[in-house]
């Protein structure tokens, strides 16, 4: 006679840090990234896939490589070399893919109007790849277009890109977080020589409403309230937390480039900033901070500041679709990242 196996029912791992709604860190390190918002929000998470047949005249493209890139291509005349924009998306260094409706919608139509290739780094996320991992990936997108740039191989990037794209006019730009990362990837890529990265050249950064902060609250951040999930003070210091090196405070440089820990901004190479200001962010104060540091250390630097709206608001494609306010102040925003690259 067999004897029977008792089995204990499995018990569920335990939660040990949790940003409401978006992840939820175990115990065993692992990360689970489910949404469990409101479910009207889902669409935006979507990833798109790739597409070969113009749609609205772009093509989207998935270049497997290190890092993995995504190219929105808008369609040119034979011969016509097109700017780039190596974009790093937002989400707290901690959450959100480059394939996402959310950038799809927005940058696929930036690419068709400023008539630019749109090179979109999948970046790595924190816990498990605490900053600096998205830097370097940001880096290391550079040095795959310097790659392509110099000897095309008979890859799908070399591919597509060696004969397209203009690799002296490429400008970094990123949202939130994203927009941190233009910044640190601009100065991190420029303590090399213009030599070292030619043909490439960085023409420009354009951080949209990027994720600068001190340790201490803002007014904006004391005195406006959250009218979104996908922006809110508790998000923002859990993602910090969780994105920031081991024992990091918000006035890490990554965070606080204009603040007492960072270099001086005087002695930072950098190339001309368009930086993207949301009147009703959270942020706003420190964002408006950092473009004064910026003004002060010498930097040639442009702030388009837009009124009405919050955080990335032009990435919540509902809102830009059914709500004027935002669609016009989306509008405005691509005119002026329009307008920025052709002076650059």
């Amino acid at each position: 006679m067999v004897a029977a196996i008792s089995s204990q029912p499995e018990q569920p791992k335990k939660i040990v840090d949790e940003v409401s709604g978006w992840l939820r860190v175990y115990e065993d390190g692992s990360v689970d990234r489910t949404w469990t918002g409101p479910p009207q929000a889902l669409p935006l998470m979507e990833p798109v896939p790739p597409y070969s047949t113009p749609q609205e005249g772009i093509t989207l493209h998935d270049l497997p490589g290190n890092p993995n890139l995504r190219l929105y291509l808008p369609e040119v005349p034979s011969g016509h070399l097109l700017p780039v924009f190596l974009h790093f998306q937002g989400g707290g260094f901690c959450i959100s893919h480059h394939s996402w409706l959310m950038y799809h919608q927005f940058y696929a139509r930036l690419a068709r109007t400023v008539q630019a290739a749109v090179v979109s780094v999948e970046l790595p996320l924190a816990p498990e790849h605490r900053l600096p991992a998205a830097v370097d990936a940001g880096v290391a997108a550079l040095h795959r277009l310097r790659t392509v740039a110099r000897s095309p191989a008979d890859d799908s990037a070399s591919q597509i890109l060696s004969d397209k794209v203009d690799f002296s006019r490429v400008f970094l730009i990123g949202d939130s977080s994203g927009g941190n990362l233009v910044h640190v990837v601009a100065a991190k890529a420029l303590e090399e020589t213009d030599e070292f990265w030619a043909p490439v050249e960085l023409a420009g950064g354009i951080p949209l409403h990027p994720g600068f902060v001190r340790s201490t609250r803002s007014k904006s951040e004391l005195e406006l309230k959250a009218d979104s999930v996908f922006f809110t003070l508790d998000m923002l210091d859990k993602f910090l937390a969780l994105g920031l090196p081991l024992g990091a405070t918000k006035d890490h440089p990554y965070t606080c480039p204009m603040g007492e820990m960072a270099p001086p901004l005087e002695k930072v190479r950098l190339p001309p900033f368009l930086v993207g200001v949301a009147e009703l962010d959270l942020i706003r104060d420190t964002n408006l901070e950092y473009c004064e540091a910026m003004k002060k250390a010498g930097k040639e630097v442009e702030v388009v500041i837009s009124r009405g709206v919050s955080h990335s608001f032009y990435l919540n494609k509902f809102a830009v679709d059914m709500d004027p306010t935002t669609g016009e102040r989306t509008q405005e925003l691509i005119i002026a990242i329009k307008n920025f690259v052709e002076l650059h």
